[in-house]
């Protein structure tokens, strides 16, 4: 618990993360930094699926809608929070000569979309009106 502590501190200070370790080879913070940009562009497409389910859905049943909008928001939601988690502690393994953090993150999206994927399917296939 510490240790997010310390990393959410470094969400808005990251000059801060220059006390740590020394510096790493450039091209690897940039690459950091493209993975980061990329899961934010992830959360923005599931937010921006988020919204489409809810407004161009309107003959879906309201649970149906409901439920698959809001799977899609909070996936987007948690992706972005991870995007600027995993770069500080990227970041921070780099300067310190560690090997880079591991998480179970990537593999719970993929569920999460592949659920939401299969329930649309579903819907399709059976049809939305009720």
């Amino acid at each position: 618990m510490i240790e997010f502590a310390r990393n959410f501190r470094l969400w808005f200070t990251p000059q801060d993360i220059r006390r740590e370790g020394g510096t790493p080879d450039y091209r690897f913070s940039l690459a950091n930094e493209r993975t980061f940009l990329a899961w934010l562009r992830t959360a923005l497409a599931l937010i921006g699926g988020g919204f489409a389910v809810d407004q161009f859905l309107p003959d879906l049943r309201w649970g149906w809608r409901v439920g698959l909008a809001l799977a899609l928001l909070a996936a987007g939601v948690l992706c972005s929070l991870r995007a600027i988690n995993h770069w500080v502690r990227c970041e921070r393994a780099m300067r310190k000569g560690e090997d880079l953090p591991v998480s179970r993150f990537p593999a719970l999206l993929s569920i999460v979309v592949a659920v939401v994927a299969v329930a649309m399917v579903l819907v399709v296939l059976v049809g939305w009106e009720g």
